[in-house]
């Protein structure tokens, strides 16, 4: 299957190169999304494997067309909905949900040729799910997700062994989902659960108010602690490793680096932290999150992209009254004031455009 990784991989790319000339959805279907079926084995030529335009009649309504429907072995296994990668998919939701009471397949995709969402009948026989077992941006692939996705492939197709590994998936990325907020904003009861365990007074809605901050700084720590004891443990695995020797390589004329203020006496702070997981949560969608870092200084703590100072999203100034640095294309940055770390998100626009200045290196 290492064929299907590496097809995946190019479908993802051409995305990333040909989203912006793309403009309506039939555009979409035939420059990304015909690829992908194709991709997972099925020849979309081949009118008994993939069938456009499948009607799904529904009741009295008569003509109804799901995009795609995909068959193996004579038995349909997958309905495919399109859309425009410019739209978002929620509002398509209930479509699809139409569409699949109607068919006899367990399994459906909704996607932009972008976001792709996969959907089952874990709660109710017959009935769609309202929310997706599997949804990735195929721009941004996970190991993970490719491993979940090779079940689709034509050549070992298993309703059985799907749903078995669904409900896990469906049920983890909805956990995930939540604790990812709670560790943005954390709930009233989230917050009265941990307070309860160590506080013995009463809780007292000052006293929560208190807990709340704890709270959130408590995970960012437990985050960033995990991070830095996972990047010590690859430093130490790496510098166990024997080394081969190579020639010297020619030195190399040094960059103009972006000014940096000295890095001695520098305290990287909860605050800090969590900023940067606000950062990269807006970005996320847009570029690869291994590829956003940061580097903190005595005066303000930078975000980057590649880890290059001369490739920087922006500035945060936390200390006192709070600031955010944003750079236009000549790198000129333009400080501007924020009250709280929510803020940032009001900039998603600007972050996102700086980010998307810097092409992404890596080939995968």
């Amino acid at each position: 299957m290492s064929d299907f990784i590496d097809l995946i991989k190019v479908i993802g790319e051409k995305v990333s190169r040909l989203k912006d000339q793309i403009q309506t959805e039939e555009a979409t279907k035939n420059a990304f999304i015909m690829p992908f079926i194709s991709a997972l084995g099925y020849d979309v030529f081949n009118p008994m494997e993939v069938v456009p335009e499948f009607v799904a009649d529904i009741g009295i309504k008569k003509g109804e067309k799901v995009d795609y429907c995909i068959f193996k072995d004579g038995t349909p296994v997958l309905i495919v909905e399109c859309k425009w990668h410019g739209e978002k998919l929620d509002v398509h939701n209930s479509q699809l949900h139409r569409y699949f009471h109607v068919t006899k397949t367990r399994f459906a995709m909704l996607t932009n040729g972008i976001i792709y969402r996969f959907y089952t009948d874990l709660e109710e026989p017959n009935k769609m799910d309202e929310s997706p077992f599997l949804e990735f941006n195929i721009t941004d692939l996970r190991e993970s997700v490719i491993s979940e996705l090779k079940k689709f492939h034509k050549s070992v197709f298993n309703v059985e062994e799907i749903l078995s590994s669904a409900s896990e998936l469906k049920y983890s990325r909805e956990i995930r989902s939540i604790l990812s907020s709670q560790l943005v904003s954390p709930s009233e009861p989230f917050v009265k659960y941990f307070a309860s365990q160590v506080y013995n007074g009463r809780l007292t809605p000052k006293v929560i108010d208190q807990f709340s901050s704890i709270v959130r700084k408590t995970f960012a720590q437990l985050i960033n602690d995990s991070i830095n004891e996972r990047l010590k443990n690859a430093l130490t695995t790496e510098a166990t490793q024997p080394t081969i020797e190579t020639p010297a390589a020619q030195p190399q004329p040094a960059e103009q680096p972006i000014v940096e203020d000295k890095v001695n006496k520098v305290i990287t702070t909860q605050e800090e932290i969590e900023a940067f997981f606000v950062v990269k949560s807006i970005l996320r969608g847009s570029v690869r999150s291994q590829r956003i870092t940061y580097r903190d200084a005595q005066s303000y703590f930078a975000i980057f992209m590649d880890d290059n100072n001369r490739r920087p999203v922006c500035r945060l100034y936390l200390e006192g009254k709070k600031y955010i640095g944003l750079f236009d294309g000549e790198k000129k940055e333009n400080r501007l004031p924020i009250d709280t770390l929510e803020d940032i998100y009001t900039y998603s626009s600007q972050l996102t455009e700086a980010a998307l200045r810097y092409p992404d290196d890596v080939k995968n």
